[in-house]
């Protein structure tokens, strides 16, 4: 990178001998100066014609005379200063600094930046989740209908098989879960961001199908995540309504053993349970967890094979017609991102 600088205090680049210019010189009167000056267009062109004659050298590289106001090292910029990492900057690399190092096209790595994208970002504030780490998991992904050969896979979940993933449910005018889960999900990262914390999402809507479960648990095993929620919206019938939060049960089979995150989890759960009921409005499941809004499952790989505190959070029923008007309300998917977020907060600072 060329730098200007500024010039020395009291350099006059018109003038510097005081009357414009430099100062002329002499060397034995008017007659030698101008003998002088016939004689050199002569030279130079005796020079140019031994040049086109001979030619470079073997191992000379062709010479180029630049052109006025150009230096032979690179071209002008726009201001008349050289910079010879114009080119450069134009495709974003960095410029080469010696003949060993990677040329422009090689300085990025794909496989760096994808790594980056999966790796947790860190938090942008202050707050009392400062230093904590967040994964949430939005259920499901939109483009799993157009997979369903991927997403029928079996994958083991220590003590069974369960798919890979599923499309997951749908209110009868056609809003999908995926569509609700992502837009909830993005809810709750900027609340908690703005709690201090670390946050990263299993997917954002940035994959074609998936991530398959056992993957959705590596990711929140990876971060090291002090706690991690899926959030989904069930699918029973008309009159089932209310949320619940789901609970890992004691599992120790194959790769599974949420022995250590049974009871965090639960503490999780039950303070998630308490503010989103807070926050929402939205009443407790009348057809799951007896009243309680808790539910205890061993049979879903994210929990199965989760090594850290996880819950997931069953939002409302997307075929009540009840719980649809709040489903597919913007003002009230706030309150739910609210309310869930708010039981992280307590959890993580309690």
């Amino acid at each position: 990178m060329s730098y200007v600088g500024p010039e020395p205090d009291g350099f006059d680049p018109d003038g510097w001998d005081g009357r414009g210019g430099a100062p002329s010189r002499r060397f034995g009167g008017r007659p030698i100066l101008v003998t002088f000056a016939a004689l050199v267009p002569t030279a130079l062109a005796a020079w140019l014609v031994w040049q086109v004659v001979s030619g470079p050298g073997d191992s000379e590289p062709p010479k180029v005379l630049p052109a006025p106001g150009q230096s032979s090292t690179g071209s002008p910029s726009q201001d008349g200063s050289q910079d010879g990492s114009q080119d450069a900057k134009a495709s974003g690399a960095a410029p080469s600094k010696s003949e060993g190092s990677k040329s422009p096209e090689r300085s990025a790595s794909p496989s760096k930046s994808k790594a980056e994208k999966a790796s947790p970002k860190p938090a942008g504030g202050s707050g009392p989740l400062k230093g904590k780490v967040v994964v949430i998991d939005p259920g499901h992904n939109p483009g799993n209908f157009k997979h369903t050969t991927e997403i029928n896979r079996s994958v083991n979940v220590g003590n069974g098989s369960k798919e890979c993933d599923t499309t997951g449910t749908s209110t009868n005018a056609g809003y999908t879960e995926a569509r609700f889960t992502l837009d909830v999900a993005k809810r709750m990262r900027t609340v908690l961001e703005r709690q201090g914390a670390t946050v990263q999402l299993t997917q954002s809507g940035d994959r074609a199908w998936g991530p398959c479960v056992d993957e959705r648990a590596e990711i929140g095993n990876t971060a090291k995540a002090d706690a991690v929620v899926s959030v989904h919206a069930d699918g029973s019938g008309e009159g089932n309504r209310g949320f619940h939060v789901i609970l890992p049960a004691s599992v120790r089979a194959g790769a599974a053993d949420t022995t250590p995150i049974v009871k965090p989890s639960r503490d999780l759960g039950e303070r998630i349970a308490g503010n989103y009921l807070k926050a929402t409005g939205q009443a407790p499941s009348n057809y799951v967890g007896g009243g309680t809004g808790l539910d205890t499952r061993s049979d879903l790989g994210g929990l199965n094979l989760s090594k850290v505190p996880k819950v997931f959070v069953e939002c409302g029923n997307m075929r009540d017609s009840q719980d649809v008007e709040r489903l597919t309300s913007d003002a009230w998917r706030q309150k739910a991102a609210q309310g869930i977020s708010e039981g992280i907060v307590s959890f993580l600072d309690g």
